[in-house]
């Protein structure tokens, strides 16, 4: 058997303005802007992308699926990310090396501390 990560769907109030906060957030490239399927990659031909749908019902828990991502300057980035308006998240972590930060609509991912600790 054969398969290949295409992307992750996140279910968006707003994919249009998401979908930029996250292509501006990872510095990736929109591939398609329409409102009924926004789709970011890392590159236009890279995978896997992010795809963020329309639906109605806005979040109300914590998220069952989220992505880490590893900065080099964890402190840095996520100074840069609360700039863009993320925002600090408390899924019950406790005190640990990552940072878990809320997208503009409340989707919690995390910020690794750099390789190099």
């Amino acid at each position: 058997m054969s398969l290949t990560w295409e992307q992750v769907v996140v279910d968006a109030a707003d994919p249009v303005a998401l979908g930029n906060w996250w292509a501006e957030a990872l510095g990736w490239v929109v591939i398609n802007e329409s409102a009924e399927e926004y789709e970011i990659r890392p590159a236009a031909d890279g995978l896997p992308g992010l795809l963020f749908t329309p639906v109605p019902e806005g979040k109300s828990v914590k998220n069952r699926l989220h992505l880490d991502f590893r900065p080099d300057d964890q402190e840095a980035e996520v100074t840069r990310l609360l700039a863009l308006g993320a925002r600090s998240a408390d899924v019950g972590q406790g005190e640990q090396t990552w940072v878990v930060l809320a997208d503009p609509e409340g989707n919690e991912f995390c910020v690794l501390r750099s390789r190099r600790h």
